[in-house]
């Protein structure tokens, strides 16, 4: 038999993260907590409930951890800026759908939605984040952002296909196209300039642009 002394020495020594260590020096998980707690709170309350805590976000650089720990809080990052979106997204599909008759009050609920994005956008390019990543986080977002406004747009279609009044459906794509959700403060389009790059000649316009708008809601 091996005696007890040399199996307790043939243990292998246990692995630790460098989090480890900063967790005996601050007697919590450092910025890696804080981080995590942030997020939880902010993908249920959004930026309004946290914004004093997100003013005392730790920087975060991804050679103070183990690579697995690192992908764990990217993925804590990406899964909460995506669990707002959805928030902010089914928000909008009911106020658009309650505003239904009323073009005027469609216009208000796409101004005041983004707000909800600034929120997000915030987040994404936050200052204590490696640029890498909030590269990535805004692209994220941007791309979320163009892609529900081309849906809304293909719902409208799809609603006329489906015999829906033709004359109400291009008074909805109008407004959609008047207060575009891709105006949101760093939104790409038209060459990162903040506003929807309009498609080229023959690209899709069911009116003409050029015309005045019928109703248009003023953001100032």
């Amino acid at each position: 038999m091996v005696p007890a002394a040399a199996r307790r020495a043939a243990r292998p020594a246990s692995r630790r993260e460098p989090e480890g260590t900063l967790n005996a020096l601050w007697g919590h998980g450092g910025a890696y907590q804080t981080w995590t707690e942030y997020l939880t709170r902010w993908a249920e309350e959004g930026g309004a409930g946290t914004a004093a805590a997100a003013a005392r976000l730790p920087r975060l650089r991804p050679e103070d951890y183990h690579h697995d720990t690192w992908v764990r809080l990217v993925n804590q990052l990406t899964g909460a800026v995506g669990d707002r979106l959805q928030a902010w997204a089914d928000s909008l599909t009911a106020a658009l759908a309650e505003a239904a008759a009323d073009e005027f009050a469609a216009g208000r609920a796409l101004v005041q939605s983004r707000t909800g994005l600034d929120t997000v956008r915030a987040l994404a390019s936050h200052p204590s984040l490696p640029e890498d990543l909030r590269t990535q986080l805004r692209t994220l977002v941007d791309g979320q952002i163009e892609n529900l406004q081309r849906q809304l747009e293909d719902q409208l279609t799809r609603a006329v296909r489906g015999g829906a009044d033709p004359t109400w459906a291009e008074e909805r794509r109008r407004t959609l196209r008047d207060n575009p959700l891709t105006t949101v403060a760093g939104a790409t389009g038209a060459a990162g300039s903040g506003k929807a790059a309009p498609p080229a000649p023959g690209g899709g316009w069911s009116y003409d642009p050029a015309t005045p708008a019928r109703r248009r809601v003023i953001t100032d």
